[in-house]
């Protein structure tokens, strides 16, 4: 398998799907989003293909659409089905690879899953989005213990958000990880902003 990422987040509404779309426009990478709880909206697919400029096959279909915004094993039994985590396995796909989780590591799939155990499963690196907001050194630190108790591959932490120093510098030290780069906040949030902010915050290199 080409070089995959698994893009998972300290909380849901971090910036995952920002900082994934991105990405997959920085590397001209493939989309998956295994699990996609909340169908009203603009889903998270669909919001990667407008903002990072790849082909339409470079979007793959999500394993699970669920109407309901809820964690997913919620979403699922809402609609009489259980997501089966063995079927979650990563597409082989020519180039790059980026794959988005669906809310925290700890967003139980199915009554017994956590979103981690899958992830444990796969050994992908990952790279965390934390906010640089108030509460990220809790939900960060908490979130990297939980990977490394589990032996997952952690590429690094992206945070997204007004820059905060002390708290950033906090969670690179005391979570013994590497800072990959900051995305601010963008208005107005488009192709060509957010193409602009990756290239001057993060070094394609570091996912090469």
């Amino acid at each position: 398998m080409s070089r995959t990422f698994v893009i998972a987040g300290t909380d849901t509404g971090v910036g995952k799907t920002c900082f994934s779309a991105a990405l997959v426009g920085a590397l001209g990478a493939s989309y998956w989003k295994p699990v996609q709880s909340g169908l009203e909206d603009e889903t998270d697919s669909q919001i990667v293909a407008r903002l990072s400029g790849v082909a339409p096959d470079h979007i793959l279909p999500e394993a699970w659409r669920l109407k309901l915004p809820a964690s997913p094993h919620i979403s699922a039994r809402a609609e009489g089905i259980e997501i089966d985590p063995d079927r979650l396995v990563p597409p082989d796909v020519e180039g790059p690879l980026v794959i988005e989780t669906a809310g925290g590591v700890m967003v139980p799939l199915a009554d017994d899953v956590l979103t981690v155990d899958v992830l444990a499963r796969w050994r992908l690196p990952v790279v965390l989005v934390a906010r640089t907001a108030l509460g990220t050194i809790n939900h960060s630190l908490l979130t990297i213990e939980a990977l490394r108790r589990r032996d997952i591959p952690l590429h690094g932490v992206a945070f997204v958000g007004d820059e905060e120093k002390g708290p950033q510098e906090t969670i690179l030290r005391m979570g013994a990880v590497r800072g990959l780069g900051r995305l601010p906040r963008l208005e107005p949030l488009t192709r060509e902003t957010l193409r602009a902010a990756f290239d001057a915050a993060f070094a394609v290199e570091d996912f090469i």
